[in-house]
């Protein structure tokens, strides 16, 4: 599964209602570790069924950045069932970003 664009439109369809885990990935195109953490992200969605990943972009998505609080990027949240779960921030190993599943 490839890494979804979530805008506040999609945002309940494709997290909140979601039927596994999302890790949500908040970002920005001018954020050099952002632009890091995407191929090992782009590499954990294409081997694992079991969880969605999402790509939020910050700047166009500033309402959604505000809500869940995020202050500094890259920034990943994990929802299940609808609600945060866990949280990191910064960039990290794949090693790291499968522990939060």
């Amino acid at each position: 599964m490839n890494n979804i664009e979530v805008t506040k439109d999609t945002f309940e369809s494709e997290v909140l209602k979601a039927d596994k885990p999302v890790i949500a990935d908040f970002n920005a195109d001018w954020c050099g570790p952002c632009q890091m953490l995407k191929p090992t992200l782009d590499q954990i969605a294409a081997e694992r069924d079991d969880v969605k990943i999402v790509s939020i972009n910050i700047d166009e998505q500033d309402d959604l950045a505000y809500e869940y609080n995020v202050s500094s990027i890259p920034c990943l949240v994990v929802f299940r069932d609808g609600k945060e779960d866990k949280r990191s921030v910064g960039l990290k190993p794949k090693a790291e970003i499968l522990k939060l599943i």
